[in-house]
């Protein structure tokens, strides 16, 4: 039986120390291979671009392009992009909030250690869980903008979906949703992309970060 193959991961640093760093972890891994490195956001546009990974690990602040505006880029330009998780070294950074809003599907501090990244990276490509879901809580309930009124897609929202949405918002993947719920996995999966069009959305972290953003979970 032939194996998988390996989760390919782009590297986006402006400090060759950390590529370094990262590339040995990775490297280690029989599943995962690093395709290839950036040192800027500019750059990593083109390298993914060039290489077509299934993970980018990207520094959120870099010189010139930051992490930001080359996660925007990347999922704006390519129409399989990859999946982007930013690195950063402080967990409640605005930037990174900024980041998780443009589409990174989630975030990774710098002091993780080496099992947390490795899995991290696999959770990202193989997984409909979302990352480190107690992180995103955190981050936004300290940085989400309050709104006057929630906005329309709330109560467009049916009694299903919101319970999807809450189950997404716990880091659940579809299939135990499913046995949440007594449901089909077809139908978990029909309704996460209802709430994803109702939220104008591109994945369920950024479901996630609007629904807080709403009001919606309540900062729980």
């Amino acid at each position: 039986m032939s194996r998988p193959a390996p989760i390919r991961v782009v590297l986006a640093d402006d400090e060759r120390m950390v590529r370094t760093a990262l590339r040995a972890i990775l490297s280690a891994e029989p599943d995962l291979e690093v395709a290839g490195e950036a040192a800027t956001g500019a750059e990593a546009v083109s390298v993914v671009r060039d290489l077509r990974p299934d993970v980018v690990l990207m520094d959120v602040r870099m010189p010139g392009v930051d992490g930001i505006r080359a996660t925007e880029q990347i999922l704006a330009t390519s129409s399989e992009p990859p999946r982007i998780v930013v690195v950063t070294t402080f967990e409640n950074d605005s930037y990174v909030y900024d980041a998780l809003r443009a589409g990174a599907a989630g975030f990774l501090l710098k002091r993780a250690d080496a099992d947390a990244l490795v899995q991290a990276v696999r959770l990202v490509a193989r997984s409909d869980s979302l990352l480190f879901p107690a992180a995103v809580r955190a981050l936004a309930t300290a940085h989400a903008r309050a709104h006057l009124d929630p906005p329309a897609w709330v109560a467009k929202l049916t009694a299903r979906e919101g319970e999807v949405l809450r189950h997404l918002a716990r880091g659940l993947t579809n299939a135990e949703i499913a046995r949440r719920m007594e449901v089909g996995p077809a139908t978990v999966k029909s309704h996460v992309a209802a709430v994803l069009a109702k939220t104008g959305t591109r994945d369920r972290t950024q479901a996630v970060i609007a629904a807080y953003e709403a009001g919606f979970l309540n900062g729980g």
